[in-house]
């Protein structure tokens, strides 16, 4: 039995450390995602490298699959479902989810022939990440790469709103999401960035269907999707799409907005730990949701849920990588989930 299935989009990071003025050459926009071509990644990245520009870190990376490291770190049983290519990277990826305790079906994972997806992460000195991503072989995940007995045994089902971006996938979200049903699996949503809301929102829709569980996205995402003019709102009125929004806001608390099954509408207000240095903002918002999941899936209330979520994120943003060691998820939900320490 596993907690949580989640599937996602599976990308090796390479983090750089750029200027403002280094980022605004690349063109790409500040604080969101970007898709590109293998060519246009290529170009890229020998861009920096003539500029002298080292990538300070390499790690698996990818929405979901951060998402399912910190729900296994923490002590939850996740699966994780992706498309990988035959190579060095797509066998990196997966070893180090592996080794993390999140299983994998590698055999439905890999295939012959394909390039392993990449993130290229620019993290400027505020902290602020911005990506270009070549999808690889990623973009072309199906129902063939989905292990579906997982599912069987899953009580959760987790998806990252990227996937609305890959039209192959999408018979095989609404076949997850039809077993999940039948199954009586709870489903998370992840929107995962603002470029997927204002390019994929069809694609978003498609995947919500008739409604969720849970929706986990940031404030700039929660009122681009629902025309909101602040997070208060906006969070009620993800509840048309959910019973559960959680909507982060950096720095600021997080709201969270529960629907009871008579409709009404209750708020829970969530503050968020003071940071002094804000280093590296990539794989926050993922790892508040693995956290919130994890302390969800073992019926903490929503405080306790919304807590462990921002310590942990907190944590992420004062050091670069989107991932913690082991030791530091376990010593934060000791600290505040002492009951299952």
């Amino acid at each position: 039995m596993y907690d949580v299935m989640a599937v996602g989009n599976a990308l090796v990071d390479h983090e750089y450390l750029l200027s403002d003025e280094q980022l605004t050459s690349t063109s790409l926009a500040k604080g969101s995602m970007t898709l590109a071509s293998l060519e246009e990644q290529t170009q890229l990245l020998s861009e920096f490298e003539t500029n002298d520009l080292q990538p300070s870190k390499q790690t698996g990376g990818g929405s979901a699959a951060n998402a399912m490291f910190a729900f296994a770190c923490l002590g939850g049983k996740a699966f994780y479902g992706c498309r990988v290519g035959n190579d060095h990277a797509g066998q990196f990826y997966l070893d180090d989810l592996n080794q993390a305790g999140v299983a994998t079906c590698n055999t439905k994972s890999t295939v012959e022939g394909g390039v392993t997806g990449s993130c290229v992460v620019a993290i400027t000195p505020d902290g602020e990440r911005t990506m270009q991503t070549f999808l690889g072989t990623s973009s072309e995940i199906d129902d063939a790469n989905i292990d579906f007995e997982a599912l069987a045994q899953s009580k959760w089902l987790y998806l990252e709103g990227y996937l609305s971006m890959s039209a192959s996938l999408h018979p095989a979200l609404q076949k997850l999401r039809q077993q999940g049903k039948d199954n009586h699996t709870k489903i998370a949503v992840s929107f995962a960035d603002p470029a997927v809301v204002n390019f994929a929102k069809d694609g978003l829709l498609q995947m919500l269907g008739d409604g969720v569980d849970v929706i986990f996205c940031n404030v700039e995402e929660a009122k681009l999707f629902t025309g909101a003019d602040d997070i208060k709102a906006a969070a009620q009125a993800l509840t048309d799409f959910c019973q559960l929004a959680v909507v982060t806001s950096g720095a600021q608390d997080t709201m969270i907005c529960e629907r009871s099954e008579a409709g009404q509408l209750s708020l829970i207000q969530v503050a968020t730990p003071k940071v002094d240095t804000v280093i590296d903002t990539n794989g926050a918002g993922d790892n508040y949701s693995g956290a919130f999941l994890y302390a969800l899936a073992n019926d903490c209330t929503l405080t306790q849920c919304g807590q462990l979520a921002s310590q942990v994120a907190s944590q992420v943003v004062q050091q670069f990588g989107p991932r913690l060691s082991l030791e530091q998820y376990q010593s934060i939900a000791q600290q505040v989930l002492p009951a299952r320490s």
